[in-house]
């Protein structure tokens, strides 16, 4: 049973895309386009957008039309550290509330991860490591928490980190080093792994960065 309200899980939805790269930056969301997707009324997305100008996920608002936030890259290494500030908590709740049930989910998602890097469907990869994401925090059970680091989700270039061509078997290979320290219980071992799955991403970025400039 899906508990979030209809406007919730169209932002869950949206923030997804986003992520991914599927609405890219300063690209246009058109409400009437969304609601008909979806099979809803303007009202739900209407507000689902209100919900993601506030977190910073998109500009504008019903009247101009809204835009999905251009990248930032000078708040990068600020978001980074608040980052590995706070999922480091969302982790240990993790470990703390964590059933073989969601382990399982977990695992399902870590394999529609991999499978879709290995048939080279990025977008599909991106849209899915956002899930795996999400579905792992929600069980940690600290909503202000989730909701802070949603809004730096917002400000964090993952369609830039993601789309790097060697970036996902690496992305593969620390997931499931999360999993095995969650399947173990062990609190440490989960936050060093998740750590270094954020570091190994900001690495990526600085050498995507550096690439860029040297073209």
């Amino acid at each position: 049973m899906d508990y979030r309200t209809k406007e919730e899980q169209v932002a869950d939805y949206l923030r997804e895309r986003i992520i991914s790269g599927v609405y890219p930056r300063g690209s246009r969301l058109k409400q009437a386009e969304i609601a008909e997707e979806l099979k809803l009324s303007i009202t739900p997305v209407r507000e689902a957008l209100k919900l993601l100008v506030a977190e910073g996920y998109v500009s504008g608002d019903s009247y101009r039309g809204a835009r999905v936030v251009p990248f930032d890259p000078a708040a990068s290494a600020e978001i980074l550290n608040l980052r590995l500030l706070l999922e480091a908590q969302l982790v240990r709740g993790v470990v703390q509330n964590i059933t073989s049930k969601d382990l399982e989910d977990l695992h399902a998602l870590g394999s529609e991860f991999a499978k879709a890097f290995a048939d080279g469907d990025r977008a599909a990869a991106r849209g899915v490591n956002y899930r795996f994401h999400r579905r792992m925090y929600d069980i940690a059970n600290l909503p202000q928490t989730l909701h802070f680091v949603q809004i730096l989700w917002a400000r964090y270039p993952f369609d830039v980190i993601n789309a790097a061509h060697n970036r996902g078997q690496e992305a593969v290979q620390e997931h499931n080093e999360i999993l095995e320290a969650l399947a173990t219980g062990d609190a440490a071992a989960a936050m060093i792994a998740m750590r270094k799955h954020i570091e190994s991403g900001w690495t990526v970025l600085k050498s995507s960065a550096l690439a860029a400039e040297g073209e």
